[in-house]
């Protein structure tokens, strides 16, 4: 009878043990799952390149148009200020892209200063009060010859000159053909680019690219201000933290023992 009692007794306990594995599981398979595919995407806006004896501020608009698959399109849109002082140090804000209706507020994620004697880059987060400190090194734009065939064909076009916010520009439109294949495309690919670009200043007033893979982006300068900015703005915002990331990894062999 007790031997009956203890393996009905055991039965009962295995069976709570796969009930509660059983639930374990459906919990799991429940639970929150990672998401696949998507994409993510950031505007490359216009270069503030660091060219000293050229100082002035200015806002920076821009409009991201892509149109879909189904007709529908998307518009996105905001406006960041920018400035450049005598010296060639920059700063710039980087704010979110909102749809247009008035309903939205274009946030700043984050401002920058570039310091391009000290080799300094600072990238501020306003809602963190943190700064990260990184070196910085001026882009370098031209590249070396791709030994791969290129399938892309572009021709440039003169469009004159133009007076852009009080600022004399030189237009050009650069029209690049993608040939079938190249990146998977069945058909031609057009992709044009045109801009005005202002010598006083060394940049592009006006930018706009029609790209059949990611639609249309129109960078527009407005409010051009001549003259020095507030020297404010390139120094990191006061009770910010700053992160210096230009420390150097030390190597396995610094780890050794002193000889």
């Amino acid at each position: 009878m007790r031997t009956q009692q203890f393996a009905r007794a055991l039965l009962l306990s295995g069976s709570l043990v796969i009930s509660a594995a059983a639930c374990a599981a459906q919990t799991r398979e429940e639970g929150p799952r990672p998401h696949d595919g998507g994409v993510q995407e950031r505007l490359v806006s216009i270069l503030i390149p660091a060219v000293p004896r050229a100082p002035f501020s200015a806002t920076v608009s821009t409009e991201s148009i892509r149109m879909l698959a189904d007709g529908s399109r998307i518009t996105l849109v905001n406006h960041r200020a920018i400035a450049r002082d005598g010296a060639g140090r920059i700063f710039q804000e980087r704010r979110l892209l909102v749809p247009p209706d008035g309903k939205h507020e274009s946030v700043i994620t984050q401002t920058e200063i570039i310091d391009p004697v000290a080799h300094e880059l600072y990238i501020c987060k306003p809602d963190e009060q943190v700064c990260q400190l990184e070196s910085y090194s001026p882009p370098v734009f031209a590249g070396a010859p791709s030994a791969i065939p290129s399938k892309e064909k572009t021709s440039r076009e003169e469009l004159g000159k133009q007076f852009i916010a009080g600022l004399e520009a030189s237009g050009t439109r650069e029209t690049t053909i993608v040939e079938p294949g190249a990146i998977g495309n069945d058909s031609e690919l057009h992709i044009v680019r045109e801009y005005w670009y202002s010598p006083q200043l060394s940049i592009n007033l006006s930018s706009k690219l029609q790209d059949p893979r990611i639609g249309t982006q129109d960078f527009e300068l407005s409010d051009i201000t001549l003259g020095e900015p507030d020297p404010k703005l390139f120094k990191v915002p006061p009770g910010s933290q700053v992160l210096d990331l230009r420390r150097q990894v030390r190597s396995p062999s610094d780890n050794r023992s002193p000889e």
